[in-house]
């Protein structure tokens, strides 16, 4: 007699509600979710490309044309579409510029080989041409970089302008690019050249005024802090004054924790009082004794250490935030002090010139002229607080390109022509090479191209002519062309004097193809579903009508 098969039981792994789904379908979904946010971002790129106007749930208004920006402000849910989020960050927090060129890069590498998934081709064939592509056209980039020749300074210092200008190229601020591309490159060689900081870099918004009313001071300035009554009758400007920076409390006030004092007699409960205001004294005596004339203090500086600095013509100001305390200090020397016994010369700062001046509708205090310098502050002016955020961001790039140029030495053409350089390398590369790989190249290849098209089409040309015009180019050896936005034709840009550093290309490069092979890797997506929160204040299990609405039981 023979026995009924057995019956395998059912093997549950995941939770109910979770949402698994993997293999081809999966992959190309994550391609096309990565394409809808390459859609939303490339018509930001070049000097024609759009602004974004942002709105988030709390109702702020953001307009930007930053990659990086744009990306994290999307706020967006879809796991494999979140990586091209992380590497517009990356790039901007290593580089400054080209955050939409690797968006649109990583974008354009994975439409590229989506027929190839359809038709079965593996991914880790794919993954493996895709990295033997970016390592040969990173080595070329390199190659290509032309040396900054740094011994003649006014030549150094032109370049590091043009560079600035290539970064501001595609902002709000291009129409005063002379302007703010010497106040870029004044402020990153006032800097440390040996860290290159640009932290030290303040940066102050003060709506009102015009964007040419922006200024760069050569020292520190911050907003006029908090003050007590007093104040108006100190004065407001110094030559050559001795600063004092310290973290002490100069107030009479009531203890914060609870504090018992037993007494015998009234004349002991006095003798407590007299000690505190001595104290407070001796401070301000010894503070005096310093000879410093402009007083500053992160924590409260009171009333009557107020009016006891404003008779003896000393300035001061308390509740100085941390970074602006730290940014006078690199400014015109000295050390912070947490106590006012023993005050050295040593001890204090000086300053060519300090001041309380108006700007727009605040008050600032400025250090100018300071002998240790190795900050500056940048206040920028406009009309509207988001246009000021914008020049700000628009700015924080091109510190950021100058700074990358200085501490790198090298830099190549941009426009599209670096790009188009390497895809005709690859393209002959790939020739030599047989079976997939040579079509994965080729892919890689093509998908370089997208910078140049985009510019294109971002201005309104006919990109496949012009492309058409520098791949002949190019195939000729001329190694700089690119697209030519002001005249709608081709041009060699190294001669525009349209510069980026190399580290843009290859970091753009690297980041890109890394977020391509990440994505074509993954082949199943499990999304665990959500555990049921407790409602507020009621017990875990507590949710619902419950058991009789609180009625006793029967």
């Amino acid at each position: 007699m023979s026995r009924a098969p057995m019956m395998q039981p059912q093997i549950i792994l995941l939770k109910e509600g979770t949402d698994s789904s993997q293999g081809k379908g999966q992959l190309l979904s994550n391609i096309n979710a990565c394409g809808a946010v390459v859609d939303t971002v490339k018509t930001t790129l070049g000097p024609r490309g759009m602004d974004k106007l942002m709105v988030d749930e709390r109702g702020e208004v953001t307009i930007s044309n930053d990659g990086a920006t744009i990306m994290k402000l999307l706020d967006i849910v879809h796991p494999a579409a979140k990586t091209l989020v992380d590497i517009a960050r990356s790039q901007d927090a290593e580089v400054g510029d080209g955050t939409t060129s690797v968006v649109l890069l990583a974008g354009e590498l994975l439409k590229e080989v989506k027929g190839y998934i359809e038709d079965g081709v593996s991914p880790h064939v794919i993954i493996k041409g895709y990295r033997n592509a970016a390592r040969l056209a990173i080595n070329k980039v390199k190659e290509l970089a032309v040396k900054i020749n740094k011994d003649n300074e006014e030549e150094f210092r032109d370049l590091l302008s043009k560079c600035a200008a290539t970064a501001m190229s595609s902002k709000l601020i291009y129409s005063q690019k002379d302007f703010f591309t010497k106040m870029v490159v004044d402020a990153v060689l006032q800097l440390d050249q040996d860290t290159l900081n640009e932290k030290l870099i303040g940066v102050k918004r003060v709506p009102g005024g015009a964007m040419q009313d922006s200024m760069l001071i050569n020292g520190v300035a911050f907003k006029k802090t908090f003050s007590y009554a007093g104040f108006e009758q100190q004065p407001k400007s110094f030559k050559n004054p001795k600063i004092l920076c310290l973290n002490v409390e100069l107030e009479l006030k009531a203890e914060k924790d609870n504090a018992e004092v037993r007494v015998e007699e009234v004349s002991e409960y006095q003798a407590i009082v007299d000690a505190e205001w001595q104290i407070i004294f001796q401070k301000l005596e010894a503070i005096v004794a310093s000879g410093a004339k402009v007083v500053l203090s992160k924590l409260p500086i009171g009333d009557l250490a107020t009016q006891y600095f404003a008779d003896r013509d000393i300035f001061c100001a308390g509740r100085v935030a941390k970074d602006d305390m730290d940014r006078v200090i690199q400014a015109v020397g000295g050390a912070v002090q947490s106590t006012c016994s023993d005050l050295k010369p040593e001890h204090l700062g000086v300053c060519e010139s300090f001041e309380e001046k108006q700007v727009g509708g605040e008050r600032f205090n400025i250090f100018e002229g300071c002998t240790q310098a190795k900050t500056c502050t940048l206040i920028l002016r406009g009309g509207a607080e988001q246009f000021i955020a914008e020049v700000e961001r628009s700015l924080h790039d091109a510190i950021m390109i100058v700074r990358r140029a200085i501490k790198n030495n090298l830099v190549v053409a941009g426009g599209g022509a670096t790009e188009m350089e390497l895809s005709k390398y690859l393209r002959v590369h790939s020739r030599t090479i047989e079976g997939k790989q040579q079509l994965i190249i080729g892919a890689f290849a093509k998908a370089l191209e997208v910078i140049p098209r985009q510019l294109c089409d971002n201005a309104g040309f006919d990109a496949t002519d012009i492309l058409n015009q520098l791949r002949m180019k190019h195939a000729q050896g001329a190694t700089w062309y690119g697209v030519d936005i002001n005249n709608e034709t081709i041009a060699d840009n190294y001669e525009a004097f349209v510069w980026e550093p190399a580290l843009v290309k290859t970091n753009a490069i690297a980041a890109a193809t890394e977020a391509a092979c990440l994505i074509l890797s993954v082949d199943e997506t499990i999304k665990n579903a959500q555990s049921e929160k407790p409602q507020a204040g009621m017990p875990r299990g507590g949710g619902g009508m419950g058991r009789g609405r609180g009625m006793p039981r029967r």
